[in-house]
């Protein structure tokens, strides 16, 4: 799949994925916007994982830390194969499985997570399974930056590190910005790269929504004995021009109104998409 492929495919995932939570009245728009491309990424270009090989030990893992984006996770599984996309209409309705955070009752869900800090120490466990079983397969696992004040977080950094497990790659959604305003004002984490570098991680600082930068630090060879942190820079709300950089629409729900401009100006960008070959 190319560059451009992909560019497309997020717009298509950015419609749908406001128009599940449009539909529910409940979710959390700007992270999942800003998170789309990453898991694009990881899904279609990265990862070996598939409705098919789901149970099989040799496949990679994803555990989506940032649990309460899972808009973005639900539309890519499908996408993917792992359900019928028409399920996501029953979204945050009673009785569904697809509700505002991750449960394994979601084929293609790794584990339930949402209660923030959990998912680096979960990937740690894995990780150092997969090192004791002598297994080749990788585990991944999407951070939010507000989610950093959580010290479950470093403890599992210290952890990772000194066990050495370079099969585990950990994504930061860098967008700056969490439910109550700016990461800098409520818990600043910054210098993140060198506080990271500083527990003995692998850094590398990527453009979150470049395809290629992606791919390329997401497909490299680990370096060995180091986990490595992805710090991608991201905008919160991400293709909807009046979403971008807005803390409110963190779990803010499009208005019927806002619902058809935010899609008019998804249209029209994949329309202008459609135009290069």
């Amino acid at each position: 799949m190319t560059d451009h492929e992909l560019q497309l495919k997020s717009n298509q995932y950015r419609q749908k994925l406001l128009r599940y939570i449009t539909e529910a009245g409940a979710g959390h728009t700007g992270g999942s916007l800003s998170c789309v491309d990453i898991l694009n990424v990881l899904y279609n270009r990265v990862m070996n994982v598939s409705p098919e090989n789901f149970n099989r030990p040799d496949r990679d893992r994803y555990i989506q830390s940032k649990g309460h984006s899972v808009e973005a996770l639900y539309v890519v599984l499908a996408d993917k194969g792992f359900y019928p996309e028409s399920e996501l209409e029953t979204l945050c309705r009673y009785q569904s499985p697809f509700v505002g955070h991750p449960t394994r009752k979601v084929p293609g869900i790794e584990m339930n997570t949402g209660a923030l800090g959990h998912g680096l120490p979960i990937c740690v466990g894995l990780a150092i399974a997969a090192k004791l079983d002598g297994a080749q397969h990788r585990i991944f696992t999407l951070l939010g930056d507000g989610e950093l004040a959580e010290g479950s977080n470093w403890e599992a950094a210290m952890s990772a590190a000194h066990y050495g497990l370079d099969n585990l790659t950990a994504i930061l959604d860098h967008n700056t910005l969490q439910i109550t305003g700016h990461t800098r004002d409520v818990c600043s984490n910054e210098p993140v790269d060198e506080k990271f570098a500083s527990f003995g991680w692998h850094v590398v600082t990527v453009d979150g929504h470049d395809f290629a930068a992606l791919t390329e630090v997401l497909t490299a060879k680990p370096v060995e004995g180091k986990p490595t942190i992805v710090i991608a820079n991201t905008t919160k709300g991400r293709g909807v021009s009046f979403m971008e950089n807005v803390v409110s629409w963190h779990h803010g729900v499009p208005s019927p109104e806002q619902y058809e401009t935010a899609q008019a100006e998804l249209v029209q960008a994949e329309n202008e998409l459609s135009e290069i070959r």
